[in-house]
């Protein structure tokens, strides 16, 4: 158990400095102000999969703790199971949106970044 955390700790950290020296090599070859411009870059690929981290373990939550409410309502009270399956679904849907919000957050983070101008000119 603790190997295997041990190795996917070494894995992840040399996914998230990869990016910075492949950033790095990049904003060289641009000329400027390279070391900061990769340093934003792969701070900006780390904070959209935080985001996008975040957003799926609440929405994940908020999914589980819906689909169990549901099914203890209906095993309660199977008469009004229509009723409960069209509210789980609306309930559902508004926690769904969160996901979308943390993935539009993450993408604009990475692609259209306003403070990319900042470091590039």
């Amino acid at each position: 158990m603790r190997k295997g955390l041990v190795v996917l700790l070494v894995v992840g950290l040399c996914l998230a400095f990869s990016s910075v020296a492949m950033a790095a090599e990049e904003a060289a070859s641009e000329g400027g102000n390279g070391l900061a411009l990769a340093i934003f870059l792969s701070a900006s690929v780390l904070a959209a999969s935080f985001s996008m981290g975040v957003g799926a373990i609440g929405t994940g939550s908020g999914l589980g703790q819906a689909a169990s409410g549901a099914a203890s309502a209906v095993g309660r009270n199977p008469e009004a199971s229509g009723k409960i399956l069209l509210l789980m679904l609306v309930g559902m849907a508004m926690v769904e949106a969160v996901a979308i919000y943390a993935l539009v957050v993450a993408l604009v983070i990475i692609f259209a970044n306003p403070l990319t101008s900042l470091l590039v000119g």
